[in-house]
């Protein structure tokens, strides 16, 4: 399958499940006539359907239908077809052997099958599979049944039937206009938090302790947004400030401690200086004194 016409398939079918219900597996109800042609052709007819509708099936055929392809059993290779057919779901349609000899037309059992009561509606969401125009031009005029035909070995999803866009097109606006006033239909409205719920979480905050305070929040406690204004320099980029001196390492001298503590008073160390003569000598720069003195007298 082209991905494109994949794509259609795909989108068809989930229009289908939103607005009319559809769900997996698909109910697929199958004419003699496709039975017959997929046999021909040597093709899968299961796996077909499931490829073109993007799920599973629950494959069915109609009482009138599997009547019709006994009625051909002596064309060749029609025993075939009919242990095939034989494997499918058998769907009541009520046209016992006993009350209709023949078996009715394709299009007035699967009427009577889609639209059991008349009133355009597809009750059992149910799939037409068949390969009948006549039919298909009648079930166009009941809104949400997909059609599928097989032609030249390919499986062919039908666009959207016009009475079926037009509930479309009216579901999507009324579900566009209550989205306008309020909640969407089938979808519940959306519970707003009470006035004083924040005043109730702040009491129960100060009650709980620091845990309480952790996991509930007040008005106060939440942040400012911060504004479109000018932004500071980057701190990266910015000189670092340069730490106080100290008023007492700045004068040399230590802080006043505090009177109540008493310090030991620390013992000044003396510097002794050391001289080249022994014990009793004098210095040399007092010698040199008093031979000056007795050369003036």
């Amino acid at each position: 399958m082209r991905g494109k016409r994949s794509k259609q398939y795909r989108k068809l079918m989930t229009q289908y499940s939103q607005i009319w219900g559809f769900r997996e597996p698909y109910q697929c109800l199958i004419d003699a006539e496709m039975v017959a042609d997929c046999h021909k052709h040597k093709y899968d007819l299961i796996a077909g359907l499931k490829r073109t509708l993007h799920g599973e099936i629950k494959p069915m055929i109609s009482q009138c239908e599997i009547r019709k392809l006994y009625a051909r059993k002596s064309e060749p290779d029609m025993d075939q077809t009919i242990e095939f057919a034989k494997t499918l779901e058998r769907r009541r349609c009520g046209h016992l052997p006993e009350d209709y000899p023949e078996p009715l037309s394709t299009a007035e059992c699967f009427r009577a099958v889609v639209d059991p009561k008349g009133n355009s509606v597809n009750k059992h969401k149910l799939v037409s599979v068949c390969q009948d125009e006549n039919v298909r031009r009648m079930l166009r005029g009941i809104p949400g049944v997909p059609q599928i035909y097989f032609k030249r070995s390919v499986m062919i999803m039908e666009p959207m039937a016009s009475e079926s866009v037009a509930i479309r097109e009216r579901e999507e606006k009324a579900k566009y206009r209550a989205g306008l006033k309020g909640p969407a239909p089938g979808r519940g409205v959306k519970r707003k938090r009470p006035e004083n719920d924040g005043e109730e979480d702040a009491e129960g905050a100060k009650g709980a302790g620091p845990a309480g305070s952790m996991t509930s929040t007040t008005p106060e406690m939440k942040k400012k947004k911060k504004g479109n204004g000018p932004k500071g320099p980057n701190p990266l980029a910015a000189m670092k400030k340069k730490k106080p001196v100290d008023a007492g390492k700045a004068t040399g001298t230590s802080p006043a401690k505090p009177t109540g503590e008493e310090t030991p008073a620390k013992k000044k160390r003396k510097r002794k200086h050391k001289s080249g003569s022994g014990e009793g000598e004098q210095p040399a720069g007092t010698a040199r004194t008093a031979v000056g003195t007795e050369g003036e007298s």
